[in-house]
């Protein structure tokens, strides 16, 4: 079984959230507890692909009216602010300069 654990009080609340140890050793010490389980914390491509675009928008956030692909990145920035709604999304991602 796992030696993770998560130990209870009386009323079901959690005392430590992972504790490891044996059973045996769990069970002569506690009196309410359960195996721990291991969070999924994998994410869709969908969150991934908005996860990636928010930190695009976020780089290109103060770019000033005179750097020189200017209008290039304002375009890009529009491209990245409508894929959610597109269907290339998540697949194709924009990119700077199409």
């Amino acid at each position: 079984m796992s030696n993770k654990w998560v130990i209870k009080d009386a009323d079901g609340n959690i005392t430590n959230a992972g504790i490891k140890g044996q059973e045996s050793w769990v069970r002569a010490n506690f009196d309410y507890f359960e195996a721990y389980i291991e969070p999924d914390l994998s994410l869709s491509a969908e969150q991934e692909a908005r996860m990636w675009r928010d930190m695009e928008l976020s780089a290109t956030d103060n770019t000033p009216s005179d750097h020189s692909q200017y209008e290039a990145i304002i375009a890009y920035r529009v491209s990245l602010r409508s894929w959610p709604s597109q269907e290339s999304f998540p697949a194709n991602k924009p990119t700077l300069g199409s």
